[in-house]
């Protein structure tokens, strides 16, 4: 296991991919602007698109569970589980190493 960020909001600016409710999301912004939404998530279910919104103290209040690896966010929608994933990155330069 990793060891966790101390935030979301850290977990986040280094986060490439999300997975929200066993969706996985690659559409999301972090917002800076603490009036407005801090945290916006789109995800398509099947054919349905799905839309996601956190607010600055939502996002703030997540908390870690280290046995799933996941964030926990408590909104007025619901409680939701979130994943931070960061991508593969390969090369594929011709060249010899």
């Amino acid at each position: 296991m990793t060891t966790p960020d101390p935030s979301l909001l850290a977990a986040l600016a280094t986060a490439d991919m999300l997975e929200i409710d066993g969706l996985y999301a690659w559409q999301f912004e972090l917002g800076t602007d603490t009036a407005a939404p801090q945290l916006s998530i789109e995800a398509m279910d099947g054919s349905s698109r799905r839309l996601w919104r956190f607010s600055h103290s939502e996002v703030q209040a997540a908390t870690f569970d280290p046995a799933s690896q996941s964030w926990t966010l408590v909104a007025s929608s619901g409680e939701h589980r979130l994943k931070c994933l960061a991508a593969l990155v390969a090369d594929n330069s011709d060249e010899d190493l």
